[in-house]
C-alpha cells in the first residue's frame, strides 16, 4: 500500500502495487461474462460529467435566486417625476436616463449589479411607484425587506435574525450557507475519486490472463 507521490498525475501507488493488483484482475474470471481489462475512462465521459457538475452549480449559484427588492428601485422612484425626465418624449427614453442616473448614484456594487439583473420597464414603475411611496412612510420595515411581485410589492417571507426593537428581519440573504456545504461535499467526492483512480495501475499497463 505504498503511495508515489513523484507523478501523481501517471499513479499514486509504486511498481510494486501496480504489479499485484494486475496479477489479481489477471486471475479474476468475472463469472466468465468478461475478460480482465484495464482500460482508461472515456475522456468524452469524463468531460460530459464535468460539464454537468459545473452547469448545475452555475445555475443555481444562489446570486441568481435573489429577487428584486422594493430598495434598489428607489432612486428610481425619486427621478420619476424630475424634470428632465418629464421632458422627454417616449417611456424608452425615460427609462434609459432613470436607469443610468440610479445606476451612476449606486453606492455600491452589490447595488448595482442587482440593477444590471432585475431591469424595469416605465409602465411597471408606474405600478409600482406609489407602493414603494407608501412604504417609505413606514417605519418597522425598511424598503430592503419588502419584494417586488410583478407590478406588487409584498413583505417578504424570509426570517432572519430579530433586531434591537423585536423585529424579525425579513431580508433575503445574499449567500445560501446550503450551497457553500454543496460545493464542499461535491469537492471532496471528486478529490477522493481521482485519489482512488491515480491509486489503481495506469491504463497503460493491462493485467495478464492465465
Amino acid at each position: 500500500m505504498a503511495w508515489k507521490m513523484d507523478n501523481p498525475l501517471y499513479s499514486l501507488s509504486d511498481e510494486q502495487e501496480q504489479q499485484e493488483i494486475l496479477k489479481m484482475w489477471g486471475e479474476e474470471r468475472m463469472g466468465g461474462l468478461i475478460h480482465p481489462a484495464n482500460n482508461r475512462l472515456p475522456f468524452a465521459l469524463t468531460f460530459l460529467i464535468a460539464l454537468i457538475i459545473l452547469t448545475a452549480f452555475m445555475l443555481t449559484m444562489p446570486i441568481w435566486g435573489q429577487r428584486p427588492t422594493a430598495a434598489i428601485y428607489q432612486t428610481h422612484v425619486e427621478l420619476m417625476n424630475s424634470p428632465e425626465v418629464q421632458k422627454l418624449a417616449t417611456a424608452e427614453e425615460k427609462m434609459k436616463y432613470i436607469n443610468t442616473e440610479a445606476y451612476n448614484r449606486a453606492p455600491d456594487n452589490a447595488l448595482k449589479g442587482q440593477l444590471e439583473r432585475h431591469p424595469i420597464d416605465w409602465y411597471d414603475l408606474q405600478n409600482l411607484a406609489p407602493h414603494i411611496i407608501e412604504l417609505q412612510k413606514q417605519t418597522k420595515y425598511p424598503l430592503d425587506n419588502f419584494t417586488v411581485l410583478g407590478d406588487t410589492v409584498v413583505l417578504a417571507n424570509f426570517e432572519g435574525n430579530f433586531r434591537a426593537d423585536g423585529v424579525r428581519e425579513r431580508k433575503q440573504p445574499w449567500w445560501d450557507k446550503g450551497y457553500t456545504i454543496d460545493v464542499f461535499y461535491v469537492s471532496y467526492y471528486c478529490l477522493w475519486m481521482i485519489i482512488m483512480i491515480k491509486r489503481l495501475p495506469h491504463f497503460s499497463k493491462k493485467p495478464v490472463t492465465t
